[in-house]
């Protein structure tokens, strides 16, 4: 049974494209840091088998006629709430490569299997491939596909719309496209529990919220003080041997959200380094020896554990003529930086191992058993 959904009024229709065009959009963005989760309920107070209504920029208010099914993920960050929220694995995703379902191997009776799942980026997004997917609702950001892909306008978004399901989505991994500065952003957990509404799973989002707040407790000790805490670079370099980098500043977005939690500072931010977003500019080992940062967190490693990072990517380093001379090299503190998309149980995971390899953290700081037991539904 199709399950038909609409976008209601004229603010909602125009939210669609929102690009880089400013003044179109009525909300601002949130500051989207640490204060989360503290989003308020939207969602119609329904039963599942009646219709029900959720509202999120930019997309705005999506009629539901019952509980999506089927579904396709913007990212990893998308996919790990569903699967938080007890659903099946999403269709497909921007790029199956980094939705990393190797974290869920830490937790026991919890696996995600991407055999079946489909990269939705390939030279661009094929429209067609929504109408292969057939699914309920794409947790996509619209604008995001219209500004990221020239091909896809207004049109092709309706079109979609129309036959297939609705867009409810927003980009909340980054804070640096300029395009999203004219429509609200939300942290992780206001996302999720957006997320939650869709599915209507409240019971299992106010779980993971109080698993969350548990989770900073225990992590809280640990953490020092910002003017105690260690100065990082955040790379992307892909492969064994890497030797050009593309630079992330830090900010608000929620690939961010482990090492914000961690009080980790940006070596970059004080530099003359122009963030990847922006510049699309990649630099070499001179220019990361000019800012010489006490740690550096490599991305685009993530599929290797700690074990083959060290072997292949720092061992190459140690032996570099420039890399050597860098104090993180020198002092052993090169490490996997974590995912571009986290999610709530992603995020457990990271900033548990990131704890560890910043600050000696031995201790478990989340239950790992209470996360698969509430994606079970033993609530």
């Amino acid at each position: 049974m199709r399950r038909r959904t609409f976008l209601t009024g004229t603010a909602a229709s125009a939210a669609l494209l929102a690009g880089c065009n400013s003044g179109t959009e009525t909300e601002t963005p949130t500051d989207g840091g640490g204060t989360e989760p503290t989003a308020t309920s939207t969602a119609t107070a329904t039963p599942s088998d009646a219709p029900y209504s959720v509202e999120m920029a930019p997309v705005g208010e999506v009629e539901f006629e019952s509980v999506p099914e089927t579904w396709v993920a913007n990212n990893g960050s998308w996919a790990d709430m569903g699967i938080a929220l007890g659903q099946e694995p999403p269709k497909g995703v921007w790029l199956t490569s980094r939705y990393h379902t190797q974290y869920y191997d830490e937790i026991d009776g919890l696996s995600v299997d991407k055999d079946d799942m489909t990269s939705m980026s390939n030279d661009g997004v094929s429209k067609e491939l929504f109408y292969q997917f057939d699914a309920d609702v794409h947790v996509i950001d619209p604008t995001f596909l219209k500004n990221r892909f020239g091909s896809w306008n207004r049109a092709d978004v309706d079109e979609i719309e129309s036959n297939v399901g609705p867009f409810f989505g927003n980009s909340i991994f980054s804070r640096s496209y300029g395009w999203h500065d004219s429509y609200q952003y939300y942290d992780l957990y206001g996302a999720f529990e957006k997320l939650s509404q869709v599915f209507q799973q409240r019971e299992r989002y106010e779980a993971f919220v109080s698993l969350h707040e548990e989770f900073r407790a225990n992590l809280d000790p640990h953490v020092p003080a910002a003017s105690e805490a260690p100065s990082a670079a955040v790379v992307w370099g892909s492969g064994d041997q890497p030797d050009t980098f593309y630079p992330y500043v830090q900010s608000e977005g929620t690939s961010f959200k482990h090492l914000r939690d961690l009080n980790v500072q940006d070596a970059l931010a004080a530099s003359d380094v122009k963030d990847f977003h922006s510049s699309r500019g990649a630099i070499d080992y001179e220019t990361l020896l000019d800012v010489d940062p006490e740690m550096l967190l490599v991305r685009g490693q993530e599929a290797k554990s700690a074990a083959q990072f060290e072997d292949t990517v720092v061992s190459f380093m140690q032996d570099h003529e420039v890399a050597s001379d860098l104090t993180a090299v020198q002092n052993g503190d090169v490490y996997r930086a974590g995912p571009l998309y986290q999610g709530p149980i992603t995020n457990f995971v990271v900033t548990e191992r990131t704890a560890s390899e910043l600050y000696g953290v031995s201790e478990s700081l989340y239950d790992r058993e209470r996360v698969a037991d509430i994606v079970a539904g033993d609530i």
